[in-house]
């Protein structure tokens, strides 16, 4: 393994970070509540970030989305390249790629996902209408597309992603997911307000006619793609988090002395940052694993499950070593916070995560 950035990967990193540290301010954040930053969308699209993906793969991607998080910009930027560009890329048709690639380069177009379908009942039927309800879809508000994983008529459900799926699959019988893509001009979006401010929305499903992308083997690969994006997410969240944290008790003083100087202060810290960079080693490794088109389906859930269960104690301790400033709902440190929560529930719970893996594993072949 090699994770170290090619000098395409660096240049887009290093133009993200600049693009994301000049547009999400503070006071541009707290302006945007819970909407997105037009500004910054289409300077991102402007410096070709979202058509680099293509070319620097989910690792890069991985790379950029770590510097959203470190400023935690409000932007889908994350959602539109896993769900729209990279999923497009890699299980549309030709005809697809054609039409949808182009809007998705450019950023004219922004594609959410209803992912993932754990306990939602979307179902299709042979003609690709889908019926169901999906309670929350992050940036759907954004979005002029929606790409909706839904079992497809005559396979067996709901699709769950823990033990029970992998029973039926050990069976004999898959009860999988197909996925397919809506224009969101023929929904009726109901906004949704979550811990973070991700522009979500309620999707509700009436017999809408989709166009369906990819085999039967997309939905697995787009969620596990989505499950080492977000992943890369939080890595930055923590990251900006701890870097706000060790500013705040290396010029804080009590008793004379800098709080960084206290032995407590300085294990939280060092603690944070290891668990930081277990998030971010894992959604490298995942992520590196799939460019060099290797099975990376367990790779993905231990990211997943490192990002949702180190990311919340790395929150948690960014807040905490601001002491009664972390309380104060208007510090930057508390969208940290925010993005940080919102994630290790997007995710999935630990427990939750440990279970498809720990099925996963049981029924695979020995190297």
């Amino acid at each position: 393994m090699d994770f170290t950035p090619t000098d395409e990967q660096e240049a887009a990193r290093r133009l993200a970070a600049r693009i994301f540290g000049d547009l999400a301010t503070h006071e541009r954040l707290a302006a945007a509540g819970s909407g997105s930053d037009a500004e910054l969308w289409k300077a991102l699209s402007t410096a070709g970030l979202m058509g680099a993906v293509e070319e620097t793969g989910l690792l890069g991607l991985v790379l950029l989305l770590e510097e959203q998080g470190r400023t935690t910009a409000q932007t889908p930027f994350a959602a539109s390249c896993v769900y729209g560009l990279l999923a497009v890329s890699a299980h549309g048709s030709d005809e697809q790629r054609a039409r949808l690639l182009p809007g998705l380069r450019d950023g004219t177009a922004v594609v959410a996902g209803a992912f993932p379908l754990c306990g939602a009942a979307v179902r299709a039927d042979a003609e690709g209408r889908l019926t169901g309800v999906v309670p929350y879809v992050p940036w759907m508000r954004d979005a002029t597309h929606v790409l909706v994983p839904a079992i497809e008529s005559g396979r067996a459900g709901p699709l769950r992603a823990g033990p029970e799926r992998a029973e039926s699959e050990r069976g004999g019988l898959r009860t999988g997911a197909g996925c397919f893509l809506l224009e969101t001009a023929e929904l009726s979006v109901e906004p949704v307000e979550l811990t973070a401010p991700w522009a979500a929305g309620r999707l509700v499903l009436d017999g809408i006619r989709a166009e369906r992308v990819g085999g039967p083997d997309a939905y697995d690969d787009v969620l596990a793609m989505s499950r080492v994006a977000f992943a890369g997410l939080q890595a930055g969240v923590c990251a900006g988090s701890l870097a706000r944290a060790v500013e705040h008790t290396s010029v804080r003083e009590q008793f004379g002395r800098p709080l960084s100087t206290n032995q407590g202060v300085l294990l939280r810290a060092a603690d944070a940052h290891m668990d930081t960079e277990a998030i971010r080693v894992t959604a490298y490794q995942a992520a590196w694993r799939r460019d060099e088109r290797l099975p990376y389906a367990t790779h993905a859930l231990t990211a997943a499950w490192w990002a949702s269960e180190a990311g919340k104690r790395v929150v948690h301790a960014g807040q905490h070593l601001h002491g009664g400033t972390g309380a104060d709902l208007d510090h930057p440190v508390h969208r940290h916070f925010l993005w940080g929560r919102q994630l290790d529930a997007y995710l999935g719970c630990g427990s939750q995560i440990l279970s498809e893996l720990g099925a996963l594993i049981a029924r695979e072949e020995p190297a």
